[in-house]
């Protein structure tokens, strides 16, 4: 019986280190969220959820957000340029999700 007891605390203390754990993995560099997004529009052509038109359209602010990215960093990459470009995106990564759920497939 002292068994019961000993492995409920091990579970509490383990459920207690997953949100230091799982907020350390939300945060990502620029350089590996523009890897996961391109991933994402790569994924999404080949499954046929996104079209070739929402697929260039896409990689077009992607490679737009590039650019701005490479003139930023030429001056240094200062805080609020950061955060412009995490606001940016963000709002790709909501796009890349609207696009490939909206029910227009590659035929």
């Amino acid at each position: 019986m002292k068994l019961f007891p000993l492995a409920a605390a091990a579970l509490t203390l383990a459920g207690l280190s997953v949100p230091g754990a799982a907020e350390a993995q939300r945060w990502q560099s620029i350089n590996q969220r523009q890897a996961t997004q391109f991933a994402r529009i790569d994924q999404g052509v080949r499954s046929g959820a996104l079209t070739r038109a929402e697929a260039g359209r896409l990689r077009s602010e992607f490679r737009a957000l590039d650019r701005l990215e490479n003139r930023y960093r030429a001056g240094g990459l200062n805080p609020r340029e950061r955060q412009d470009l995490n606001r940016r995106y963000d709002a790709l990564s909501r796009r890349i999700y609207v696009q490939k759920r909206d029910r227009q497939y590659r035929r």
